[in-house]
């Protein structure tokens, strides 16, 4: 999976390369520096206000290499360097618009300007994509080659990050990268935002469109520029927030036109008897029927708020519910800490807990919580606001703040600790998404934005 030659795989599908280093002492790090416990009152009032501080710090990582800059995705410790990932940043914008602050607003003009940048100074392509991943800052690969540059490379184009071969482009970052662009250009009036947005948009039809049975938009492009043939329920929901905000912004019908085709994928994706939506499919033809994830349940719904399909946020809630503590299977939640929320998908809760998730990684725990995930179905459940939603939304969102208190302690951005208790790690345990990969107790920008999105009330839609 290394080389610009490599296949792109969703943003999630690479998260675990690498990762197998260093959990023990993350470990051993959060442990020490974790009490047990609630967070009082008014810690909770003050998690959104910290959440993106972390976001900040994320940005702040590698500040010799000018001020033109993506966040960095993962603490260091993850073993991804300085790897800035798309859908991250896209994130990032989002709930720093969220924060309602200036210097939220400030950051993420910043973050849309270094967006920009990537799309006008690819180093091979000109055709408005972005890709999976940037590198920030510099590093010595586990090869033992140094990588000397920041986001800005010394001739002048963005660092696209080959090492780990996150080179390809999936519609699904390009729909987020072209959702936070969107945003940027109603919230702010500049043009430019707007025009981003739109090359994002025109590049998905050309590449993604296809005209299978099952219709949608195909997957995206791996590093070599091969188009490849699946279609995803998450993507597809993705471009029917890109789709709309575009007509909204320029009253083109086309790109309503596009929204309902988007839409449409989504739509035949729904089992009735389940109450549930599936993941896609590899040929266009025939559904996939599992692994079943948990942001096609919530996102759909946060996409299309739809009262008929909103039992996919009870099938979530209950078929993926899990409870973190210390005498669970493989968890390195400390002694006396508990956490709840969701897990990837369907495939989690049954994962082989007596072999590594990967080659060198650690075994996964059936009931870590996936943070990004919980806050998901967290604002979700506010959204629809049914009986009920709200009291378990923020039951919810405790768990992602009692993480934020109590996990993820001594993990550094660029070599440099963020604020204490700001970040939320993407698990409180390490755990099998069952789609080749894992999520592991680090410090992550994705998941932090969502915290703060959720807390804030924000539908990204």
């Amino acid at each position: 999976m290394t080389g610009s030659q490599g296949p792109a795989i969703s943003r999630r599908a690479l998260i675990g390369t690498g990762l197998g280093v260093g959990v023990a002492a993350v470990t051993a790090a959060g442990a020490a520096a974790a009490h047990a416990g609630e967070p009082a009152p008014a810690a909770r009032a003050f998690a959104p206000r910290r959440a993106a501080a972390f976001l900040a710090a994320a940005m702040d990582a590698h500040p010799d290499h000018g001020p033109l800059r993506l966040a960095q995705s993962y603490t260091d410790q993850a073993g991804l360097f300085s790897t800035a990932f798309t859908y991250d940043n896209a994130l990032a914008i989002l709930a720093l618009l969220a924060s309602r602050t200036q210097d939220g607003r400030t950051r993420a003009t910043a973050l849309g300007d270094a967006l920009l940048f990537a799309q006008a100074h690819d180093p091979v392509y000109d055709d408005g994509r972005l890709r999976q991943a940037y590198n920030v800052g510099p590093y010595t690969f586990y090869d033992g080659v140094p990588q000397p540059d920041g986001f800005v490379r010394a001739d002048g184009t963005a660092n696209v990050g080959t090492q780990f071969g996150f080179t390809g482009t999936a519609v699904g970052d390009m729909a987020w990268a072209g959702i936070a662009l969107s945003t940027l250009a109603l919230r702010t009036g500049k043009h430019r935002f707007r025009t981003g947005a739109m090359r994002i948009g025109e590049w998905i039809e050309r590449v993604g469109r296809t005209d299978e049975p099952l219709g949608g938009y195909k997957f995206g492009v791996d590093g070599a520029d091969r188009r490849l043939p699946f279609t995803s329920t998450e993507h597809n929901t993705d471009l029917v927030g890109l789709f709309g905000q575009l007509a909204r912004l320029t009253g083109d019908r086309v790109w309503r036109e596009r929204r309902e085709r988007a839409e449409a994928f989504v739509r035949k994706m729904w089992e009735p008897s389940g109450g549930f939506f599936y993941t896609g499919t590899n040929d266009g033809v025939n559904i996939n029927r599992s692994p079943i994830p948990e942001d096609t349940q919530t996102w759909t719904y946060l996409a299309l708020g739809s009262r008929t399909h909103a039992r996919s946020l009870d099938w979530a809630a209950a078929e993926l519910a899990v409870l973190d503590s210390a005498d669970r299977r493989n968890s390195t939640v400390p002694v006396g800490q508990s956490y709840e929320g969701v897990t990837f998908s369907s495939a989690s809760r049954s994962a082989n807990e007596d072999a590594p998730i990967a080659e060198g990684q650690p075994r996964p725990n059936r009931d870590g919580v996936w943070f990004e995930g919980t806050a998901h179905l967290a604002l979700a459940l506010r959204t629809r606001g049914a009986r009920g939603d709200e009291a378990r939304a923020r039951r919810l969102l405790a768990s992602a703040e009692r993480a934020q208190d109590l996990l993820g302690g001594g993990q550094t951005l660029g070599g440099t600790a963020p604020a204490a208790r700001s970040g939320i790690v993407s698990a409180s345990s390490p755990l099998d998404t069952g789609f080749g990969f894992g999520y592991y107790p680090y410090l992550h920008t994705g998941a932090t934005a969502w915290y703060l999105l959720a807390a804030t009330r924000s539908n990204p839609w």
